[in-house]
């Protein structure tokens, strides 16, 4: 049996979410005070996945991976172009640094991954950003989504390496296909399901 929680942190409000599986936790994103947050959930982080590099799913990356001797799985290696921290500071004229942090294991043109004997279905879907990748779970019918899908949205595409259609064809092909009871847990605002988003989501209405 699993559980889910999830803390809420950062200046855009980004989910980091605790997945526990017996003596197995695995973070998914590392929201500015994800790192202090675990600590009062006195757990040992198995491993870090990350859904994508934008800066606010990995603030406390390196703080996870020290206080945790957790490796780290993404799509990409690390970035500076991926956390968009400089396109950041240009647009808003203050300095943003987010602390280094390496990645374990790159998950780039992998259909799945298991850690700690539980296997993960990777579900490629850039759009909102190159490296974005969901982490599903059929067995328990949960999708880790980052910022694809949301609760009457989808991620924006204005970012570079971003594309609208190619975010429309990704979650139509690789999302929508899934059983509609399966559980969207989002980079951003209360979780969903996918049968409720292809019913309901004004953004796909095409489909």
């Amino acid at each position: 049996m699993f559980s889910i929680a999830h803390f809420t942190g950062g200046i855009a409000q980004t989910n980091g979410y605790l997945f526990s599986q017996g003596d197995t936790h695995f973070v998914f994103d590392a929201p500015e005070g994800m790192a202090h947050w675990l600590e009062v959930q006195k757990v040992k982080v198995s491993a870090l996945f990350l859904t994508h590099q934008h800066f606010d799913h990995v603030m406390d990356a390196a703080k996870i991976q020290t206080q945790h001797g957790c490796p780290t799985l993404a799509f990409a290696a690390y970035s500076q172009d991926l956390t968009l921290e400089k396109l950041y500071g240009m647009f808003t004229g203050t300095h943003l640094s987010i602390p280094p942090f390496s990645v374990d294991q790159v998950l780039t043109g992998k259909t799945e991954v298991t850690v700690d004997e539980l296997r993960w279905e990777l579900l490629h879907i850039p759009g909102h950003s190159p490296d974005s990748i969901c982490f599903y779970r059929p067995e328990d019918g949960i999708v880790f989504g980052g910022d694809v899908l949301f609760l009457d949205g989808i991620g924006r595409t204005d970012f570079p390496g971003g594309g609208l259609q190619q975010l429309l064809q990704g979650i139509q092909t690789k999302l929508l296909t899934l059983p509609d009871t399966t559980r969207i847990l989002p980079g951003h605002g209360p979780s969903t399901t996918v049968g409720r988003e292809r019913q309901q989501n004004p953004m796909l209405d095409e489909f």
